[in-house]
């Protein structure tokens, strides 16, 4: 091996590393196969810190297996995932949840049965009335009290801040697709994320709940939240995203802004119809 290859290869790693620690989510040659599938193939990206990044390619393209395999919801068979310059490729979604890396799902579920304040309850972590002893040992008991005082506290607020505080007492079951949306997004700021990954966060939504979404991303971002989102709507992506990302076939087929997607032939051909 010459002395010219050895420092390409040198200079390479340490391009590898100065990206890994930089960005917010590195993501590094992931690969998956189900059977004789492969549904993820060699994807690598990065997702920098306090933007919101778009991922977009046709159904079948490999986005929401490359969602699992980031969130640790499948194990890949290759490749690896940075949070934070730390590689978190092995571990389970609640342990990445603790470290901030949280995720919510095209189709939102909520526990019906329960109040749209009790659903948002649930989010907290590590609640003291759950202890089978201290809601009933008096000096214990006190502090479970305050402690649900603050977390009422706290559920309101961001109930207030998605407008979803007149339906706090309403049961979570007769909420509209839109404001499920919203009842997810809440109940994932209420884990203290960094990085959130929104899986088609706009389908269902009507448009008037879209734009005040859309505008509470933007003030998120602002205050040092960032965002991954897999939206089919290419106005959003085009219009909210600093960082475009499109999948074709397994693969990462392009990555770059918005202006120079939507003039990259080879998206146009492999996914855009030739019209975007």
């Amino acid at each position: 091996m010459s002395d010219a290859t050895t420092e390409e290869e040198e200079r390479e790693r340490g391009q590898e590393r100065e990206r890994t620690e930089q960005a917010m989510l590195h993501v590094s040659n992931l690969e998956k196969r189900f059977g004789g599938i492969v549904a993820v193939d060699g994807v690598s990206f990065e997702v920098e810190r306090e933007t919101i990044t778009g991922l977009i390619g046709p159904n079948g393209a490999g986005k929401s297996t490359a969602f699992n395999l980031i969130t640790g919801v499948y194990a890949p068979d290759a490749g690896s995932v940075y949070f934070r310059g730390e590689n978190v490729t092995e571990l389970r979604p609640h342990q990445l949840v603790d470290r901030g890396l949280v995720r919510t799902f095209q189709i939102s579920r909520e526990l019906a049965g329960m109040t749209v304040l009790e659903n948002v309850l649930l989010a907290f972590d590590e609640q003291r009335g759950e202890s089978l002893w201290r809601p009933v040992v008096p000096g214990a008991r006190r502090a479970v009290v305050r402690q649900e005082r603050e977390l009422i506290d706290r559920a309101w607020e961001i109930l207030e801040l998605f407008e979803l505080d007149h339906l706090a007492h309403e049961d979570a079951a007769n909420l509209s697709g839109g404001q499920r949306k919203l009842l997810e997004l809440c109940r994932a700021l209420l884990t203290e994320p960094t990085l959130l990954l929104l899986d088609e966060p706009m389908a269902g939504v009507n448009p008037t709940l879209e734009k005040k979404l859309l505008a509470r991303l933007h003030e998120l971002r602002e205050q040092g939240y960032t965002f991954l989102i897999v939206e089919h709507d290419m106005d959003i992506i085009m219009n909210n995203c600093e960082t475009v990302i499109v999948m074709h076939q397994g693969q990462v087929l392009a990555r770059g802004p918005p202006e120079a997607i939507q003039e990259d032939e080879r998206v146009i051909d492999a996914y855009l119809g030739g019209e975007l």
